[in-house]
């Protein structure tokens, strides 16, 4: 499954829109996606799974790239 994290580059940072950053991995639920990112020290306000329609747009968009954790 393909998951879209929505994160700040810091756990001190705080949420805000425009400065949200997102990533795509690939795991198989989102508690192995927050372990393979646990090193990151990223604070993660969302982890989204993708499929179907919307995975296939994400895909054809430029920022579209599989994080290799």
């Amino acid at each position: 499954m393909i998951f879209k994290v929505f994160y700040q580059e810091t756990k001190k940072e705080i949420p805000v829109r425009e400065r949200t950053q997102s990533l795509y991995v690939e795991a198989n639920s989102e508690r192995e996606v927050r372990l393979k990112l646990a090193e990151r020290n990223y604070n993660i306000e969302f982890i989204q799974e993708i499929d179907g329609d919307f995975l296939e747009y994400e895909r054809n968009s430029e920022q579209f790239e599989l994080e290799n954790v």
